[in-house]
């Protein structure tokens, strides 16, 4: 990890100085598909509600989200009495706590449940190399067996090419039988040929029992590579849950915090200032919010049209990010490739030594495109690979995006992306020793390699 900087504290910086990301404020609210209101607090309940019981998550704290906010009506009347006053503190106190405290429980549920899924996944992805590891030795006996067969066959050919008879043999010993030396290394000869020929059968009978239990164990291997695969995906499911109900909470919070902040201190003001006042500045803080959101998606959209116009493939292991291929296929980061797929050495303590992905690395608060139109299925947290964005392409293609900045979703579950649209930022989340976006490229659900995948696509990455 970065020591000398946070990721979010990277990605502030990168916003500030390049303008190429939201503020944390607009990431949450492109995040958000409505934002949430004491109307429709009530059905977050449904929300996850099993999945989140799992990870210790209970129905104690959820006070915030079973009762109704107070008004500004309320604050108003209640400045009226002392005790009417204390109460209405109290009860405003309490809300904001409980706002505060569920958010921090259940993003703590989210990450434990995206652990979860990471580990489930990883399961699955060792799985696949195992299986295919033992395939490829089976095979491997297999083309042994046949290659020993062969030869057998070619010497016992050579041996009786006449039709099987004697005719050879007799060819063989003639005008050997009055010098015995020429008799005896004729014979040795032939004793060599036999010898030589049951090395052979030995050898591909041997080969053959190998390949049969390499490919038992290989049959075996897939069962349970298809066996995790199912609970990747279960965990998947419940670690979206979690990351939604997480969203919702601080969603929530961002919509009635400061509402409840701005009505605690005109109770507790002692001064001549009056809750209108109050309220006058709640609206000019939510409407220069609004504002910074709509700012935000409008960077957003011109940046998915430039990507869209852009034609260039970007060679060399570099190139622009959002630069055009075929088949509607987009380079999903800007920068340089700083590590590719496969073995490699740990490049931190909890790193993988085997990189399902490929690195592409443009600097902390970079936007991330996505590779290809398709749906979002995750978008949450995921073990090592920090924040994280899949997305289903059809045809049994999906791509992934890690270890993306906190606050920079701007995309979420179910979402529709086009080609080239701007999904996430770049960080430094999870597993990561700097700012990057890790990218993967799945066939029914494994991995492949990236490189190769987008390179029979017209893209470098």
């Amino acid at each position: 990890m970065n020591v000398e900087q946070s990721p979010m504290d990277a990605a502030l910086e990168a916003g500030d100085s390049c303008n190429c990301a939201p503020s944390i404020a607009e990431q949450r609210t492109l995040w958000s598909k409505s934002a949430l209101t004491r109307r429709n607090a009530l059905g977050l309940g449904a929300i996850g509600a099993v999945a989140l019981s799992a990870f210790g998550v209970g129905a104690g704290v959820s006070a915030a989200y079973a009762a109704s906010y107070p008004s500004w009506d309320d604050v108003q009347r209640a400045k009226k009495s002392e005790a009417a006053k204390a109460a209405e503190v109290s009860r405003i106190q309490n809300l904001i706590q409980s706002l505060t405290q569920r958010v921090a429980e259940t993003q703590a549920a989210a990450e434990a449940a995206g652990n979860e899924f990471y580990e489930a996944q990883q399961a699955y992805f060792g799985a696949i190399a195992e299986a295919e590891a033992l395939q490829a030795q089976a095979d491997e006996q297999a083309k042994i067996a046949d290659d020993s067969v062969r030869k057998a066959g070619q010497v016992a050919a050579q041996m009786y090419r006449n039709g099987g008879d004697d005719t050879a043999l007799e060819l063989f010993f003639t005008d050997s039988a009055a010098n015995a030396d020429e008799l005896l290394s004729r014979l040795g000869t032939m004793d060599k040929l036999f010898s030589y020929n049951q090395s052979v059968y030995d050898k591909a009978v041997a080969a053959r029992n190998s390949a049969q239990l390499l490919s038992d164990q290989a049959v075996v291997a897939r069962t349970e590579r298809d066996r995790l695969q199912k609970i990747a995906e279960q965990k998947m499911i419940a670690a979206q849950q979690a990351a939604e109900a997480a969203q919702a909470a601080l969603d929530e919070q961002t919509e009635n915090l400061g509402t409840l902040q701005a009505q605690l201190a005109a109770l507790k003001d002692t001064t001549a200032k009056t809750v209108a006042d109050y309220q006058e500045g709640e609206r000019v803080r939510k409407a220069a919010e609004e504002a910074r959101r709509r700012a935000a998606a409008e960077a957003a959209r011109k940046a998915a049209e430039e990507a869209a116009k852009n034609n260039g493939g970007g060679g060399g292991g570099g190139g622009g990010g959002g630069s055009a291929g075929t088949g509607g296929w987009v380079r999903p980061h800007g920068g340089f490739r700083s590590a590719g797929f496969g073995w490699r050495p740990r490049p931190c303590p909890n790193c993988s030594n085997y990189h399902y992905g490929v690195d592409l690395a443009n600097g902390c608060g970079s936007p991330i495109f996505a590779a290809h139109a398709g749906t979002v299925d995750y978008a949450g947290p995921n073990g090592n690979y920090g924040n994280y964005i899949r997305i289903q392409h059809g045809g049994g293609v999906a791509t992934g995006y890690a270890h993306i900045v906190n606050g920079g979703f701007a995309v979420r579950s179910g979402s529709r992306v086009g080609a080239g649209q701007v999904i996430a930022y770049a960080g430094n989340t999870g597993a990561s020793v700097g700012c990057h976006l890790h990218f993967e490229v799945y066939i029914n659900g494994g991995y492949t390699n990236p490189i190769s995948f987008m390179a029979a696509r017209g893209i470098s990455v």
